[in-house]
């Protein structure tokens, strides 16, 4: 009997990708690399059935029920590409990117395709950046 090779987090996200409809393939890979080149101490996972972004960096102890490490989870659902920020309430952001007034902190954001991602790359990167200050407040 073969003995099956688990993937890497990366590998189970190209490969993720690679099952979606051929008309996001090309926009959520490019989130993915602007995500991800955004700082050194961000990696990647599939969590919850879609791309997942976090902070993997030293972090003080906390309830894993709270979440502190997601930055970034996709939601993919019927091809609508939105990325959800669990803790987005938290950041500071004058761009007016993050939308959504929800009860538990998350704020959102919709692209419409690979356009509207590079119109949004700064913003989303200055997200990205504001949200890891946070980390690094909470740091020892």
């Amino acid at each position: 009997m073969a003995k099956s090779v688990k993937l890497t987090d990366s590998e189970e996200v190209i490969q993720h990708i690679q099952k979606l409809d051929v008309t996001i393939r090309d926009t959520i890979e490019t989130l993915r690399q602007i995500i991800l080149s955004t700082d050194k101490e961000i990696s990647e996972r599939i969590k919850w059935n879609n791309l997942s972004f976090y902070y993997s960096g030293e972090m003080k102890p906390f309830d894993p029920k709270e979440y502190k490490r997601e930055i970034i989870v996709f939601n993919l659902f019927k091809n609508r590409i939105m990325l959800v920020f669990p803790s987005g309430a938290k950041i500071n952001d004058s761009s007016g990117l993050l939308t959504g007034n929800y009860a538990d902190g998350r704020r959102i954001v919709v692209f419409k395709d690979i356009d509207d991602v590079r119109a949004k790359e700064a913003n989303l990167r200055h997200v990205i950046k504001e949200w890891l200050k946070l980390v690094d407040a909470d740091a020892p």
